[in-house]
């Protein structure tokens, strides 16, 4: 998830009676990212009493460059992205292809990033490994100048929700931290990011992190062609919920391949806007899982988002591809075991046609 993107709730414009302006916002994403949820609101939580260090600003070290060799993405010198697609984009056969290279890629690289998760060290140097993990593998690091992002990853640690930039800061014994790794590779991006536990992490945060986990990898398992966007959000809804939970509703996985971002939006949180999934799409699932509904604040920084009321959040991403036995992760690690999800045979069926390299559908 890189940048934020913000949506309303499922109810349209009726909903925005139950919403009212952030005070602080994240900017440039829709027309509806002045608004925020008013129930449920949290007070103000003392600092004293917390398992966990606030996160707050701290140095941040000059941008990092590449080698001139590495194929670049448009943004990578003016800080500008291409125009995105009013629809989303249905990949053919060189798009699957690529972007499966792309996801391992950038699957390798979180793999090395989290290695270097311990007490002591500054996300800065995981920077440094990442920039260098994607210099020796002849590879872009994506959030890198994109719309003037000033490092090759995000790392989001306690209560920032998102998109905190590498910093002078040490980890700390009990904090969690969110990876967020996008690499491009031959002219296509790939996204992942997973949420670590450094040193000794209490339970109420170990089970948080479990949770986003789990509000993944169930939505990845509702995926298949012809099934409603808002399955995702509604399936992790149901999870977080069910355990205490809450969901930022504000932010959402994205379509991707040549673009960072594109078509479609898929929300997080419970709705029922009426678009299907197709084979073909590729696009993120990323939800932010929250330990209490909370609001987010953006730092001076003009990227780093904060919890209000220093609720912890956690998150895990997977990038997906739509087939017509039902989904591919293309990110997934060696460990996980859902690459190919199949389903039912009432599911219809498909072919890419070769020569016209479009998808073709059968009743």
């Amino acid at each position: 998830m890189f940048p934020a993107k913000l949506c309303v709730t499922s109810k349209g414009l009726g909903s925005l009676l139950h919403l009212q302006y952030l005070s602080h916002h994240v900017p440039k994403r829709t027309i509806f990212e002045f608004f925020k949820f008013w129930k449920d609101q949290k007070p103000k939580t003392n600092i004293s009493d917390l398992p966990y260090a606030i996160v707050t600003p701290a140095t941040v070290s000059p941008r990092r460059v590449l080698p001139e060799h590495i194929q670049k993405p448009e943004y990578a010198d003016t800080g500008i992205p291409g125009m995105p697609s009013l629809f989303p984009i249905l990949a053919d056969h060189l798009d699957v292809e690529r972007m499966r290279a792309s996801g391992q890629m950038a699957r390798k690289v979180l793999d090395l990033a989290a290695k270097e998760v311990k007490v002591g060290i500054t996300t800065d140097e995981i920077d440094e490994v990442v920039h260098q993990a994607c210099i020796d593998n002849k590879v872009y690091p994506s959030p890198l100048n994109y719309k003037g992002f000033p490092k090759s990853v995000c790392t989001s640690v306690n209560n920032i929700l998102v998109h905190g930039i590498p910093d002078s800061r040490p980890l700390q014994d009990g904090d969690i931290i969110n990876i967020d790794i996008t690499v491009y590779q031959h002219g296509y991006h790939g996204d992942v990011s997973e949420t670590f536990l450094v040193g000794d992490v209490d339970k109420r945060g170990r089970q948080l992190v479990d949770m986003a986990r789990k509000c993944r990898n169930e939505a990845i398992l509702t995926c298949r062609h012809g099934r409603k966007i808002s399955d995702i959000g509604n399936m992790i809804s149901k999870h977080a919920g069910q355990a205490g939970f809450a969901i930022c509703p504000i932010f959402v996985g994205h379509g991707i391949g040549k673009l960072f971002h594109c078509k479609p939006d898929i929300w997080h949180y419970a709705n029922n806007y009426p678009e299907e999934m197709h084979e073909g799409m590729i696009f993120t699932i990323e939800p932010v899982i929250l330990e209490y509904r909370d609001d987010p604040l953006e730092d001076e920084d003009g990227w780093t988002v904060y919890s209000k009321n220093y609720a912890r959040s956690a998150q895990f991403e997977h990038t997906v591809l739509i087939t017509n036995t039902g989904v591919e992760v293309l990110t997934a690690g060696a460990n996980e075991t859902f690459l190919n999800v199949t389903t039912d045979s009432e599911d219809p069926e498909s072919v890419l046609d070769a020569e016209n390299q479009e998808w073709k559908f059968r009743p």
